[in-house]
């Protein structure tokens, strides 16, 4: 039993890291094409720089979830649902 709880989280922290690249890989790609047609448009400004930061922060807050805070949404999941079955039980 203790293998297959080890196998369910290993499988839970893989699939949040793929998530993760697959963000980043996309990322990377749309703001790599935005970049191209903002520089080849030869516009005034550099527009593409906005949704580059935007998007970044979200990516950012992305990455802190996957990597830094790694089994904290578990830990509140976990208190969530005990609270619900708490309240359940009282009606």
């Amino acid at each position: 039993m203790q293998n297959q709880e080890r196998y369910e989280h290993a499988k839970k922290r893989a699939e949040a890291k793929y998530g993760f690249f697959v963000h980043l890989g996309v990322f990377l790609a749309v703001n790599l094409l935005l970049a191209i047609i903002n520089l080849s448009n030869m516009s005034e400004g550099l527009w593409f720089v906005y949704p580059l930061m935007g998007w970044g922060i979200g990516l950012f807050f992305h990455a802190l979830g996957v990597f830094l805070f790694e089994g904290k949404r578990e830990m509140v999941t976990e208190k969530m649902i005990q609270k619900e079955m708490n309240k359940a039980s009282f009606r």
